[in-house]
Formats: C-alpha cells, sequence, structure tokens
C-alpha cells in the first residue's frame, strides 16, 4: 500500500507547469533529473527570512503562506500559494538572503529546482526567461496593488477583497464555499489589522447577509454585494 505521504509520479512531474511550457524536451529532462520532490506536513517551514536559498520550489499539493514577520514579531501575510505556483525564485535571482518566510498550512509536495538548473534554463532558453520577467513583474504589480489598498482603503474594503481575492485563487465549492480555511488570526495577518477587527466584520457581513460562517469555512452569499464592499 501506498505511503499517501509520499509524493507519487504525477506530483513529481513539472511538464504540467505553465512556466514550464517553453522548455524543450532535453531542458524538461534535464529540469526533472536535478529536481528533489518531498512531502511536508502541516506546520512545516520550508524556509525562513534571512536564509540563504539554494534553489525555489514549485507546489505539487497543498497549500503555503508567505508572510513576512513584524518588529513586534506579527506576522503579516503576503500571499497564499497553491498547486502549479513557484516560490523563492526573486530572492534567488537577485542572490539576496530570503525576505519572506513559507509555512505549510495544508500538506503539501514541493519540488526543489536548484539554482544551478534555473540559470541554465535562463542561459539557454529565451521564453522561459520571458516567462520569469512576467512573473517577476506581476508580482511587483501586486505588491503595488497592496500598499495603494493599505493607504487608502478601510479595513472593511480590505477584508472584503481578501475575501474576493481567496475565491479567485482557491475557487469556491458547489455550495459556494472557500476552499480554503484559514483562522480569524490569518485573516487579519492577511488584510493588516487585528484580529478582533476580522471578527467583528465577518460578524458584519453575515448580518449583512454577504457570507456564512460555519467554523473556518466561509460561504459567500452575496457576490456582488461583496464586491461592492470591497469597492472594486
Amino acid at each position: 500500500m501506498r505511503n499517501y505521504n509520499e509524493p507519487i509520479e504525477e506530483e513529481a512531474d513539472l511538464s504540467k507547469f505553465r512556466f514550464f511550457q517553453t522548455l524543450t524536451p532535453e531542458e524538461m529532462e534535464r529540469l526533472n533529473y536535478e529536481k528533489t520532490c518531498s512531502f511536508y506536513k502541516k506546520g512545516s517551514v520550508i524556509y525562513r527570512e534571512g536564509n540563504r536559498l539554494t534553489g525555489f520550489y514549485c507546489i505539487t499539493r497543498g497549500i503555503l503562506k508567505i508572510y513576512k514577520t513584524g518588529i513586534d514579531g506579527k506576522e503579516q501575510i503576503i500571499r497564499f500559494v497553491k498547486k502549479g505556483d513557484i516560490i523563492a525564485y526573486r530572492s534567488l535571482l537577485s542572490q539576496e538572503s530570503a525576505c519572506t518566510t513559507a509555512k505549510v498550512i495544508e500538506d503539501a509536495v514541493l519540488c526543489h529546482i536548484p539554482y544551478k538548473t534555473l540559470l541554465y534554463l535562463i542561459d539557454e532558453n529565451s521564453k522561459f526567461s520571458l516567462a520569469m520577467l512576467r512573473i517577476v513583474c506581476a508580482e511587483l504589480k501586486d505588491a503595488n496593488d497592496f500598499i495603494t489598498d493599505i493607504a487608502q482603503k478601510t479595513v472593511r474594503e480590505r477584508l472584503a477583497e481578501v475575501l474576493l481575492l481567496l475565491k479567485d485563487n482557491f475557487d469556491l465549492d458547489d455550495n459556494k464555499t472557500l476552499q480554503i480555511s484559514l483562522t480569524r488570526e490569518e485573516l487579519a495577518n492577511m488584510v493588516g489589522t487585528a484580529t478582533e477587527s476580522v471578527i467583528r466584520l465577518l460578524s458584519e457581513f453575515k448580518h449583512d447577509q454577504l457570507i456564512e460562517l460555519h467554523g473556518r469555512k466561509i460561504r459567500i452569499v452575496d457576490l456582488p454585494g461583496l464586491t461592492r464592499v470591497a469597492n472594486l
């Protein structure tokens, strides 16, 4: 009987990653040969702020949160990543220490791609280099949007926008429930406010019939209404 914790062949195959679609068969073969795929339990830390990175990671199972730690030790969640996403590439390209921490919040399988492999692909394949540049630019746009929201939007607007962002990234099930389960503290860390404020605002959203709450699960009842609250 297979140990569910071990990566299966499909989870170790990176050929279906949109990020690698520009690679030649020979480049893909080298990528698959030099990668290392491992299982990580919920709560595992893949890397921490200040670590020196030896490569970047491709997520083939599970969910992770990427966050920075403030002076007071409080987390500021930057984003959540799931199957099909890559992490740790920006710090690797700039040859800087990791500027964030990556922590598993749902059992995951990650494939580690060595730095030398990344350099080889960038040098050999211009289409891959362009794809990498586009990903970095998209991350910069997200950072700019986040800074603008923090400066100009109310906490109520930001929470509504975060719920919509989670819907876009993780979809809804057949019951219109977010397919990611987060603590109130994690939601607050993503919005950039106190946990108590998120608890109060979620209750207000429920009272206004925008959402329903079932423990950590959040069901979106009125998507247009939530979009109006987010001022999008």
